[in-house]
């Protein structure tokens, strides 16, 4: 079973560039502290990697 994590907006996308801004849709993020379950695969850690500083992150529950 692939593990999961749980990807939360904590910081508004308002006034980044547009690469960061698609990242944020692309992940399925649409609003301040909206949370999104995603596998956890390397192109999804790349996307963390390039908003890590709009989003927070951790394991998903297992529920």
């Amino acid at each position: 079973m692939a593990l999961k994590l749980k990807v939360t907006l904590v910081n508004s996308p308002i006034d980044r560039p547009a690469t960061q801004k698609a990242t944020v849709r692309g992940l399925g993020l649409r609003r301040m502290h909206h949370s999104v379950v995603v596998e956890d695969t390397p192109s999804i850690r790349g996307m963390i990697r390039k908003i890590q500083h709009l989003v927070s992150v951790e394991p998903a529950d297992n529920a």
